[in-house]
């Protein structure tokens, strides 16, 4: 459901029968995603903060866990709401461990695994799915579309995840964070998973796949100038070290 390619259809039928959004599950179901009323891809990690609403009017300042490339938005969405917010590794076996650690209500990740803690801390994309469907009943009661649901969270601009083949990864990524320094004074650097630097302007996130033979990055800042301006510059950092032959 990342591919592109994988939502042209259920985006074509959204547009053609003007439809509120669609639900597209991954083989197994324990993976969800969206598109809106527009047949737009709703990013994954946007809709943790959606989720995570129903659980926190029943428990106020609940924990809520996401990994370390869930969008700025989508934290500062969340912290607003009231929830105690708590970074974790990428990969559905950190996650169900750091639920059952913090105690958290819920949590969810960019791949779109959404965990539970009352569903024994474990993923359920039916569950995540029925939780976004009544948010969006509730948003529609409000006069609001499934995009104009989402704007105040999405609103910073994010490359999503960026898959480079590269072999010496750990080369690449002093690489990536040398070409940040430009920009990155006074950032606050986190290495749970890889390395996540946050500065005032935006963020990025550059770490080795748990499953794959690639480096993977995020960057998101303010504003779309700004993201290429960054992400130009870290792509010529990598640039020498990308398997191009595959």
């Amino acid at each position: 459901p990342l591919e592109a390619a994988s939502r042209e259809q259920i985006a074509r039928l959204v547009r053609d029968h003007r439809l509120n959004a669609g639900v597209i599950f991954d083989g197994d179901a324990d993976r969800v995603m969206f598109v809106d009323e527009t047949g737009a891809f709703v990013q994954p990690d946007y809709l943790i903060p959606v989720i995570a609403r129903a659980f926190l009017a029943r428990e106020p300042g609940a924990t809520v866990i996401h990994d370390v490339r869930t969008s700025r938005g989508a934290i500062e969405a969340l912290q607003a709401d009231g929830a105690r917010t708590v970074m974790g590794k990428v990969g559905h076996a950190f996650a169900k461990v750091l639920l059952r650690e913090t105690g958290a209500v819920c949590g969810g990740e960019l791949a779109g695994h959404y965990y539970f803690r009352d569903f024994f801390c474990c993923d359920s994309g039916e569950l995540a799915a029925l939780l976004v469907l009544a948010a969006l009943a509730d948003a529609k009661r409000r006069g609001l579309s499934f995009s104009a649901l989402m704007d105040p969270i999405c609103r910073y601009a994010n490359s999503g995840e960026l898959n480079y083949r590269i072999a010496e990864k750990d080369r690449a990524i002093d690489a990536v964070l040398k070409a940040a320094q430009a920009w990155s004074a006074g950032a606050t650097r986190s290495d749970i998973d890889g390395v996540r630097l946050d500065d005032a302007d935006g963020w990025l996130s550059v770490r080795k796949s748990n499953t794959e033979p690639y480096l993977r990055l995020i960057v998101e800042t303010r504003d779309a100038a700004l993201l290429r301006q960054r992400l130009a510059a870290l792509e010529t950092a990598l640039a020498p070290f990308v398997d191009t032959s595959v």
